[in-house]
């Protein structure tokens, strides 16, 4: 099972950036396709973004592209995702997955989870 673990978040303000992280436990996670989800309170989780296992192919929510930028270091077994911009509406606990299929926009399709890094955003 691969262990995954998020850090990065924090409080800003409206138009500020961060850079979340998420280390996985080990190399393995080089086979994985990765991605970002969020969830706010009283809210369903969100697809970000996603990135495959080889290639560097990526793919974003529409309504994020241009905000968000998604990587990975399979050298250091950590995938980011760099948050420019922030809005309010960005708040959130922010989560990694892994998925031993393909590359996904479909939460249930994801097989391991972070324990997620939460983000807010102050007007």
């Amino acid at each position: 099972q691969v262990l995954l673990v998020e850090s990065g978040g924090g409080l800003v303000q409206d138009g500020a950036s961060l850079r979340l992280s998420c280390v996985a436990s080990e190399r393995t996670f080089r086979t994985y396709n990765m991605g970002w989800f969020r969830q706010a309170p009283g809210k369903e989780r969100e697809f970000v973004a996603a990135i495959s296992w080889i290639g560097g192919r990526v793919y974003y929510a529409d309504s994020l592209k241009g905000r968000f930028t998604i990587s990975r270091d399979n050298a250091k077994n950590t995938m980011y995702l760099q948050m420019n911009s922030l809005k309010p509406e960005d708040t959130a606990v922010y989560y990694c997955a892994a998925a031993r299929g393909i590359m996904t926009t479909t939460s249930e399709e994801y097989d391991y989870w972070g324990q997620g890094t939460q983000v807010t955003v102050s007007s």
